[in-house]
């Protein structure tokens, strides 16, 4: 299960706009989503954070 609270708001944000990659974060391993929110705690800007989000298939 995925803690809001847990969640940058620009990460949770840009998840809400992508249905399919949030459905695919969500099915990932809990320890997967660790290492995608902390890289998702650097992001510095709403551009960086599109591409970041729209990127989680790769990882």
């Amino acid at each position: 299960m995925i803690d809001n609270s847990e969640l940058p708001i620009g990460f949770t944000m840009e998840l809400a706009m992508h249905s399919d990659i949030l459905s695919e974060f969500a099915s990932m391993p809990k320890a997967k989503q660790d290492e995608i929110v902390e890289g998702a705690r650097k992001v510095k800007s709403r551009e960086e954070m599109r591409s970041y989000v729209e990127n989680i298939a790769v990882f």
